[in-house]
């Protein structure tokens, strides 16, 4: 058969006639366990929780700061856009006025180009009607000869020996 051990062979039967003991024990244990880490924070002069509090409101500042410079930049933005809106809108009416300017010297290109069709017209015409003229005159009476500039200085010569002659 199998032999029950006698209850006053474990360990926490021992114990079991002084529990105050043990529950003041635990206390002091519990006791210097939270002095200790309270002298330790205290001579480290660091804690957790203050650190957590600085660390957090660091984020908190450094999200703040940028929130700022998105802010800004985005502002920024928006004005080069605009400058650049208003640019294009410049542009766009220097445009349409240079459409407009072209399309007038285009229009006066092509009344003067139709005035000076008109014109060659007209001077054909009178380069007929002069040909014509012309061709109707009679062709029997020749103009009257002039004397030849050869001619002109012999006869000059003779007069000049002529002359000299008589003197002398």
């Amino acid at each position: 058969m199998i032999e029950l051990a006698p209850r006053s062979a474990s360990p926490i039967a021992r114990f079991g006639g002084q529990p105050i003991a043990i529950a003041a024990a635990a206390l002091v244990i519990v006791v210097v366990g939270v002095t200790s880490i309270t002298l330790w924070r205290a001579y480290t002069g660091s804690a957790p929780e203050t650190e957590r509090v600085a660390a957090t409101r660091q984020l908190q500042a450094r999200a703040a700061q940028a929130s700022e410079q998105l802010v800004e930049k985005t502002k920024g933005l928006e004005a080069t856009q605009q400058e650049s809106i208003d640019q294009l809108q410049v542009v766009q009416d220097q445009l349409l006025t240079v459409r407009r300017l072209l399309a007038a010297q285009q229009a006066d290109n092509k009344k003067l180009s139709e005035q000076v069709g008109t014109l060659t017209e007209a001077i054909d015409g009178l380069r007929q009607s002069f040909a014509s003229t012309q061709a109707s005159e009679p062709a029997a009476a020749p103009a009257p000869r002039t004397r030849s500039a050869k001619a002109k200085p012999r006869s000059n010569r003779s007069a000049n020996r002529s002359r000299a002659k008589a003197r002398g």
